[in-house]
Formats: C-alpha cells, structure tokens, sequence
C-alpha cells in the first residue's frame, strides 16, 4: 500500500524518539497496589519490550476472547509488532511502565476521512493489567494518545469498545463523549 506523503510525515515524526520527556502521572506515596512508591511513565514502545508487551497483548487479546484455541496466529502478533517500528506504516504503540514493569499498552493508527482534511487518530487497543485498573494507568495512556494525536494534527481521536465492558466505560464517560453510533460488520 502506497500512503500519501502527509501521512508517512506524520508517522516518521511519531516513529521518531519523542524527545517531550514523558509525563508522570502518579505520585510517590500512593497507597493503591502496584504503584505504591512508584510513578507511571507513558512512552513509546521500544523493541527490547518485545517479552512484556507480548505478556499485555495476550492479555488484551484473551479478555476479548482471543485465547487457546481462538487465539490469533503468531503471524499476527509479529507482524503488528513490525509495523510499530516501521516509519511508512501508520501504526503506533505506546507502554505505561513503572518500576521497571509495564502495565499497560495502547495502540492506535492515522486513517483519512470524507469529511475533514487532516487523518483522524484510532485507538485500537487499549489495556492495563488487572492489578493497574482504577489506578490512572488507562486515563494516562489515553492521554498520551490525544498528545501523540495532536502532535501529528490529528482534530479528533475515537476508540470503541464492547458493550459488555462497563469498567472502562466508566473511565471512557470521563474521558470522551459517545457518539452514538453502533458499529456494523461482516467477515469476509
């Protein structure tokens, strides 16, 4: 697939190191759980991640279903992983990491639309381990999602999610306003 040349712009200029120093987003002290004394830093995903990513994209994967026999091949998973690190690819992922531990991953990719001029941002994935929810981990890589999406021009970022899935609805009510639109599909 050829992109256009404003979007292999904007994905070189989001592949590239963010020399923004990352954001804190939790305090020393805290006394909920895992982050007890720590911070939660929002990065890019480096490539010596691989190990702890693929732990969260197994779990992200499992609680939609995609688990065992279901799971998605290994083909996949390692090309998704390719595509973080390959500036002509519209594709990026973001880790929450803390002590040393990631808790949490967002993907998300720049598309064109019918009706405005700069791409809009999609937030495919999004998931923090069950030991890191309700503790700010989700917010602040949505967050650094809406930065990331800024930075590139994006006006609007939007994500969905399953109906079933009240606990992150919660934070997403917070976060963003619905749309009020039901997604359709067909597989092919």
């Amino acid at each position: 697939m050829i992109w256009p040349d404003d979007v292999v712009r904007q994905c070189r200029v989001l592949a590239a190191d963010n020399p923004t120093p990352p954001r804190l987003f939790s305090r020393p002290g805290r006394t909920r759980g895992v982050l007890l004394n720590h911070q939660v830093v929002v990065r890019t995903v480096r490539r010596q991640d691989f190990p702890a990513w693929k732990v969260l994209w197994d779990g992200y994967n499992a609680f939609y279903g995609r688990s065992g026999p279901t799971a998605l091949p290994d083909e996949i998973t390692q090309t998704t992983w390719s595509r973080f690190f390959d500036a002509y690819e519209p594709v990026h992922a973001i880790v929450a990491e803390s002590a040393g531990e990631l808790l949490g991953l967002a993907h998300f990719l720049f598309h064109r639309s019918t009706i405005q001029l700069h791409p809009s941002c999609y937030m495919q994935d999004l998931f923090a381990v069950e030991a890191a929810r309700g503790k700010g981990v989700g917010r602040a890589l949505i967050n650094a999602v809406y930065e990331r999406a800024e930075q590139a021009g994006s006006p609007r970022v939007y994500w969905q999610t399953h109906e079933t899935n009240a606990t992150a609805m919660q934070l997403y009510d917070k976060v963003a306003e619905k749309s009020g639109f039901v997604v359709y599909r067909k597989l092919l």
